[in-house]
């Protein structure tokens, strides 16, 4: 059973102390993706939170739209991603700014990815646990899936494929997730995610 006083704990004192070693960074890659996609180089998402309530995700710019690419599905190769967009993901240097999204309670360091909408807030049944959870920057879900755009852009269908085959084992392995939940996990995800591991 999931201990939610000691895991927000660590979550408001993790999230201050990175914002404060890392604000610098995202100051930065915030000018950088600016000028690149002649825009606000902040990106900000509703994406689907605890208990389905919708919430604006802080992510640094890393691609650009273009006519005729509307899919939330992206792929390695995908055309919208751009060159710094490209080093911001490998990095996970665009993710930064959701440390402020830990900081407020809208995310935890360690959960379920938070998606659009369409996905977690359309689940059944005893799938729905995961909405009860506030969803994470990582997790063991991210982990496994960590080349994920590299995994779609190997198939002939990313979206069809995301639904019917990444999209269901996730929400398996975060049902396993909290049911089997140790404070010491989480740590274990938040280091594997800063070793660049993948499960």
């Amino acid at each position: 059973m999931i201990n939610n006083f000691t895991k927000r704990s660590f979550d408001i004192a993790a999230s201050i102390v990175g914002i404060l070693l890392t604000w610098w960074i995202v100051i930065i890659a915030w000018v950088v993706a600016s000028i690149e996609t002649r825009s606000n180089g902040l990106f900000v998402q509703k994406r689907v939170g605890c208990h389905g309530k919708l919430f604006n995700l802080y992510k640094i710019k890393s691609m650009r739209p273009i006519i005729g690419i509307d899919t939330t599905v992206t792929t390695a190769q995908d055309a919208r991603i751009t060159k710094s967009g490209k080093f911001f993901r490998k990095t996970k240097i665009d993710e930064l700014p959701q440390l402020w999204n830990v900081l407020l309670g809208d995310m935890s360091f360690v959960g379920p990815r938070p998606d659009v909408a369409g996905y977690a807030d359309l689940l059944e049944g005893e799938d729905r646990m995961i909405l009860e959870l506030r969803p994470g920057i990582t997790g063991p879900a991210s982990l496994k899936y960590k080349d994920e755009e590299e995994i779609l852009q190997g198939v002939a269908d990313p979206k069809e494929y995301n639904d019917t085959v990444i999209w269901p084992d996730k929400v398996r392995i975060n049902k396993k997730y909290i049911q089997e939940w140790s404070f010491m996990g989480d740590l274990g995800y938040i280091v594997e995610t800063v070793m660049g591991r993948k499960r």
